[in-house]
C-alpha cells in the first residue's frame, strides 16, 4: 500500500516543482443552496486557502484537461439574468404578488441564490411563478390557469430570452475569463488532449465557444507552433448536456468524454466553477481544480485539487504538479 501524509498548500502551486524533462511536440489545430458573501469572496484573494492533500507514491500524469463553460470559461451568471429580466421587460410580465407596476426584475442576489438551487431556465421560471404567482403578460389577457397555457408562457419566455442572450454574446462585448484561453494554449502545445464539458445546451455552448475561444493570433502560433485555425475545431472532445441523459452533478458528461478522449479517468483534470461541477468531475473518479465565481466563491470546496479565484497566474505546471502529486482528500 503507497504511503501517505496530509499536508497543507496554498491554492497556487509553486512553479519551481520539477518535473521530468519532456519533449514539446508541434501540431497541426484544424446546485446547492448558498448565499454569496462578498466578504468570503474578497478574503480569498488575498490570503491563501489551505488545502488538505494526500500525497501517495501511485502518482497520475495529466493526459487531459478538461473545462466546463459557464462560469469557466466566461463569467455568465449575470449575462442570464440580463437577458431573462430583458424577455420580462418585453412581455411585460408581473406576478401578483408584486406591489411594484414594473415589469418583473430579478436581482443579482436573488438570482445567485435561484441559478445554485434549481439548473435550467424553465425550471426556474416555473418554481419562481409557482412561488409568487403566474404573470400577467402580453403573452395572456390575464394570467394563465392551465397547465397548456403556463408552459406555452414559459417556452415563449425562454425562447426569447435565449435569443437576447445569443445577442449579448456575439455584441463582441464578453471576454473569456483571466487565464483561460492561455491554459488551452499551453495544453495543445505540450500534447495533452483537451475537452469542454458543459450542461447547458449545445447551441448556447457552441455559441459561446466560437464567439470567446476565437481565432488563435500570431503572436500565439509563433509562442506555441500551431496553424492558425479556431481553438474550438482544436477540441479533441466537445460535449454539451444533449450529448448526456444526466446532467451534472451526475458523472455521465465525464465518463463519456474519457472514453471519448480514450485516456484514464485518473489521467483527466477538471476545472470546474461550482460545487455541482465538482461533484460531477470527483464523481466520474477525476481530480478537479475550482476557478470560482462571485456566486459561486461560498460554496464548499473541501473535495477540490486546488481552489482558485481565476486562472490568471495558474500554468499548466502548476495543473501538473497538482494531478501527479496530490490527489484531494476524501
Amino acid at each position: 500500500m503507497a504511503s501517505s501524509a496530509v499536508l497543507l498548500f496554498p491554492p497556487n502551486l509553486s512553479n519551481s516543482l520539477s518535473f521530468s524533462s519532456r519533449t514539446t511536440p508541434l501540431f497541426s489545430l484544424f446546485k446547492t443552496h448558498t448565499t454569496f458573501s462578498s466578504a468570503a469572496a474578497n478574503s480569498r484573494t488575498t490570503s491563501f486557502r489551505p488545502l488538505v492533500v494526500t500525497v501517495s507514491a501511485t502518482s497520475r500524469a495529466l493526459q487531459a484537461l478538461i473545462f466546463d463553460c459557464d462560469g469557466v470559461i466566461l463569467e455568465s451568471e449575470h449575462l442570464h439574468r440580463q437577458a431573462y429580466n430583458d424577455a420580462f421587460a418585453h412581455f411585460n410580465v408581473r406576478c401578483p404578488s408584486s406591489s411594484s407596476s414594473q415589469p418583473l426584475n430579478w436581482s443579482e442576489e436573488f438570482y445567485d441564490e435561484l441559478q445554485n438551487q434549481i439548473g435550467g431556465g424553465k425550471p426556474k421560471m416555473r418554481w419562481y411563478f409557482k412561488e409568487h404567482g403566474w404573470p400577467n403578460s402580453t403573452v395572456f389577457d390575464s394570467s394563465p390557469e392551465n397547465d397548456e397555457d403556463r408552459a406555452k408562457l414559459i417556452d415563449i419566455l425562454q425562447d426569447w430570452k435565449t435569443e437576447r442572450y445569443k445577442e449579448i454574446i456575439k455584441s463582441g462585448t464578453v471576454e473569456p475569463r483571466p487565464g483561460v484561453l492561455r491554459l488551452m494554449d499551453e495544453a495543445k502545445a505540450s500534447g495533452r488532449k483537451l475537452a469542454v464539458c458543459s450542461a447547458a445546451t449545445k447551441s448556447s455552448v457552441i455559441l459561446c465557444l466560437e464567439n470567446l475561444i476565437g481565432m488563435v493570433t500570431k503572436l500565439e502560433t509563433l509562442n506555441y507552433g500551431y496553424a492558425l485555425l479556431e481553438r474550438f475545431q482544436s477540441l479533441d472532445c466537445f460535449l454539451a448536456g444533449d450529448d448526456v441523459k444526466e446532467k451534472k452533478p451526475d458523472p455521465s458528461i465525464y465518463l463519456t468524454a474519457a472514453k471519448r478522449l480514450g485516456v484514464s479517468e485518473m489521467d483527466c483534470l477538471v476545472v470546474e466553477d461550482s460545487v455541482i461541477g465538482l461533484q460531477a468531475a470527483t464523481g466520474a473518479g477525476m481530480s478537479c481544480v475550482i476557478s470560482y465565481t462571485p456566486s459561486t466563491a461560498n460554496q464548499d470546496f473541501k473535495e477540490a485539487a486546488a481552489v482558485y479565484p481565476d486562472l490568471s497566474n495558474v500554468r499548466l505546471t502548476d495543473l501538473e504538479a497538482v494531478l501527479k502529486n496530490v490527489v484531494a482528500a476524501n
